[in-house]
């Protein structure tokens, strides 16, 4: 079956909760990621197999030239199949087009070929403080 990635795409809430959880192995919270990403977001990609959300990331923004990659998530039976790395590509052609001048991403180590290897993101210095 055929992937359609939609940059801005529709999706509800429900199947974006389902997704996040089995991406991130928690269980299914009750977020409002429409009404999130609709007031703080560049924009989103939607990853569709048919009818079917099959992938997400979100850009959040600082409104000037900086745009963040949040939340890359991909179901498991789709995984290994480059969908990841289209969602990736869009995210930064449409953070282009939005006249950004960077686009930062975090990761857990074992993502590093994905993001640095497949995408093209380098490494630079960067904190994080656990709150």
């Amino acid at each position: 079956m055929a992937i359609d990635c939609v940059w801005r795409g529709e999706f509800s809430n429900e199947a974006v909760n389902l997704l996040h959880a089995e991406a991130f192995g928690h269980r299914v919270l009750q977020d409002d990621w429409w009404g999130q990403v609709n007031r703080h977001s560049l924009g989103w990609v939607c990853a569709q197999a048919g009818a079917s959300l099959v992938g997400f990331v979100n850009v959040a923004w600082d409104g000037g030239v900086h745009a963040f990659v949040l939340d890359t998530m991909v179901a498991v039976d789709y995984q290994r199949r480059g969908i990841a790395a289209e969602m990736l590509a869009i995210c930064a052609r449409e953070a282009r087009n939005a006249r950004c001048e960077w686009l930062h991403v975090d990761f857990e180590e074992r993502l590093r070929p994905l993001y640095f290897d497949r995408v093209g993101f380098v490494g630079s210095d960067a904190g994080v403080m656990r709150l």
